[in-house]
């Protein structure tokens, strides 16, 4: 398991990912061509990877998102030290808080 700020990241097998995702196309990557797992909405600061692979999108905004990097990967952001994530495949989750009446995504 991997932690940079409010990202949590899982491996997981490639088993436990449904069907319908492993072969799904991913979202797109931002303008400087990296996979984007989440954007600091004050700071502009981002948890982002420039290797190859996709970042899915399971539901909502606050579900999981599925990450496959078939080389593996460096992850980045301008606050924290970089993290070596190996191939395979991975859950994201960012931190979440409770405001009265939801739950939301924190907000960096």
């Amino acid at each position: 398991m991997f932690r940079q700020g409010d990202v949590l990241i899982m491996p997981i097998t490639k088993e436990s990912v449904p069907e319908r995702f492993q072969a799904e196309s991913g979202e797109p990557r931002d303008g400087r061509g990296r996979l984007v797992l989440a954007l600091g909405e004050v700071t502009g600061h981002a948890h982002a990877l420039s290797a190859p692979g996709r970042l899915i999108r399971t539901g909502t905004a606050t579900a999981p998102k599925l990450l496959h990097l078939p080389e593996g990967g460096r992850l980045v952001h301008e606050e924290h030290a970089p993290i070596a994530l190996p191939k395979g495949w991975y859950r994201v989750i960012r931190q979440r808080e409770y405001v009265p009446g939801s739950v939301r995504v924190i907000a960096d």
